[in-house]
């Protein structure tokens, strides 16, 4: 089901599966800033990442001497979300644990998504509460693609990646779907990378050290665009399908496997800990003009 709010700016729509955010769009220009989901590259828009982030080794981890075994990006981004609250600018989706989800992830959780809109901003949050008695261990993080070109106007080589705080940029390679200790350094000019399709080649940019908050979405031809802010994610992606119209800037708390890592949970990078009856949350932003 779809549901969609909007002010006198953009519109926004999501679908109850997942949660998704599918589209931002600009009222009076009926601009679209996320792609469009096409299934010959990527069919998705704006997944949402929990409980787990890009892949575990071997699909398994260890947890209190038993493995369990989930997909890539866990399985919340293919599940109903309820609608738990709807206002003019506001909406908030939950999830919870089910014996279906205890079966490969043996924890309890409430995880909301609460997108609440002003001007022309959407602002995202995950919320997440441990219900249990025990820890939660969790990752969670966002996986939005902006169009680019926007409008079909224009070519993808028109598009740069401004950053806010980076001159250059440090990134580890995925291999065989896990992080690998590959690094590559771009320098930048003017804290700008310039969007290429080979950039994406071998599969997501991963950094661990970003220094910037703040990435727009910019264009060599008009002012159209969009800024991304994001704060206490300590880890982020960029990447695209091969040979793509978007790029998508992935917020994260929490990363994929490295091809070194043990499998137990409680040694994996990133992981958070959340104590019981305790709350959790953290939000992105994107702004579109």
């Amino acid at each position: 089901m779809t549901v969609s709010i909007e002010n006198e700016h953009i519109r926004a729509t999501f679908n109850t599966k997942g949660a998704e955010l599918q589209y931002i769009t600009g009222v009076h220009s009926n601009t679209e800033f996320l792609w469009s989901g096409d299934a010959n590259y990527w069919g998705k828009f704006s997944p949402v990442l929990f409980p787990m982030i890009g892949a575990l080794k071997d699909n398994t981890y260890v947890y209190e001497n038993q493995s369990y075994h989930l997909p890539r990006h866990g399985f919340a981004r293919d599940l109903e979300f309820k609608i738990e609250q709807i206002a003019e600018h506001e909406i908030l989706f939950t999830l919870t644990h089910t014996a279906e989800t205890l079966e490969n992830y043996p924890f309890e959780f409430n995880l909301g998504l609460r997108y609440k809109m002003f001007g022309a901003s959407v602002c995202c949050t995950y919320e997440v509460s441990n219900p249990a008695d025990k820890e939660l261990l969790f990752s969670i993080g966002g996986h939005p693609a902006f169009a680019a070109p926007l409008n079909n106007e224009g070519n993808y080589e028109d598009y740069f990646l401004q950053f806010n705080n980076d001159e250059e940029l440090t990134y580890h390679h995925i291999v065989d779907n896990l992080v690998s200790d590959k690094i590559t350094t771009l320098q930048l000019t003017e804290k700008r990378l310039p969007l290429k399709h080979e950039l994406f080649y071998d599969d997501a940019l991963v950094f661990k050290n970003l220094k910037s908050d703040s990435i727009s979405l910019m264009n060599t031809k008009n002012y159209n665009g969009l800024n991304f802010k994001f704060k206490d994610f300590p880890y982020f992606g960029i990447w695209a399908a091969k040979d793509a119209p978007f790029v998508c800037l992935e917020p994260w708390c929490g990363i994929a496997d490295s091809m070194q890592h043990n499998q137990q949970l409680k040694d994996k990078e990133g992981i958070i800990t959340l104590a019981p009856k305790e709350n959790w949350q953290r939000t992105w932003q994107v702004t579109c003009f």
